[in-house]
């Protein structure tokens, strides 16, 4: 099987209807040539079944890597699935995040040596979140404005992410005061850029390990660029019982040490030690 021209890492934990719907939204992509790369944090049976199920019914091939559950450690699972990646250039977004038709094609467009990619997400309410079918995912109606305003949706700026192209979406990429870092929902780089720098930081759990990551990747001389108006996913709402300050606060001390110190690998990363 020839090697896919992008890989992309789709990360998910005891979430099957939702990742159903992301699923869904890779089979409606306009640009062909990638896989999916499941990393799933410990998932239970009906996960599995799900992702055996979607491997019959999409066009896409799917890899799944799991690990056993302790806890949230979804730097140790992404890191897992960096390696399970077969395309030298690897998209990282998450099980609760829908890729507009146009999402992968974005990043294969705007990717470029020397650079990452960093992009945004549009955050719907849960009943919305809720309300989208397979069929509206595949006709792109839960992308189209009219119809989320119709579903509830309230007016709002964030709202030209969803319709914002061509020099528009351009304008809004470079004046968005927003920094372009890693982020996790929805980033882009090369593989050997990721492996240079050691991956994810498998200390740390939930808050910011993802801008870490890219944090390294600045101190190792990789720029980014600003997609936030082009590369469009819609996060579906979810609970965050994951969510802790002691995580937050561990984190944050780790990040300003890789930024005083300038440091570009993590001995606690892809290889230990």
């Amino acid at each position: 099987m020839k090697q896919p021209n992008i890989s992309i890492i789709i990360s998910t934990y005891n979430s099957e209807a939702w990742l159903e719907k992301v699923l869904w939204s890779y089979e409606a992509q306009n640009y062909k040539d990638f896989e999916i790369v499941i990393a799933d944090d410990g998932s239970k049976e009906p996960t599995l079944n799900l992702i055996e199920k979607m491997k019959k019914e999409v066009s896409f091939p799917i890899v799944h890597v799991w690990h056993e559950d302790r806890g949230f450690q979804k730097s140790q699972i992404l890191n897992k699935a960096v390696l399970a990646c077969s395309s030298d250039y690897i998209l990282m977004s998450d099980g609760d995040c829908l890729a507009r038709e146009d999402y992968v094609k974005v990043h294969i467009d705007f990717r470029e040596k020397g650079y990452f990619l960093s992009g945004g997400y549009y955050m719907l309410p849960m009943d919305i979140s809720n309300k989208i079918t397979k069929e509206d995912i595949l006709s792109q109606s839960c992308f189209n404005l009219f119809w989320l305003k119709q579903h509830g949706l309230k007016s709002s700026f964030k709202n030209n992410k969803l319709t914002a192209s061509g020099v528009i979406s351009k304008l809004l990429n470079r004046f968005t005061p927003t920094t372009a870092s890693w982020n996790g929902h929805n980033a882009s780089g090369w593989k050997a850029d990721i492996i240079a720098v050691n991956g994810l930081d498998e200390r740390m759990q939930y808050g910011g390990q993802d801008r870490e990551l890219g944090e390294r990747l600045f101190n190792y001389g990789i720029k980014s660029k600003q997609i936030r108006y082009s590369a469009i996913c819609l996060h579906l709402d979810h609970p965050r019982g994951y969510k802790n300050q002691e995580s937050i606060n561990k984190n944050l001390a780790i990040r300003a040490k890789v930024k005083s110190e300038n440091l570009k690998w993590t001995e606690f990363g892809i290889k230990k030690g």
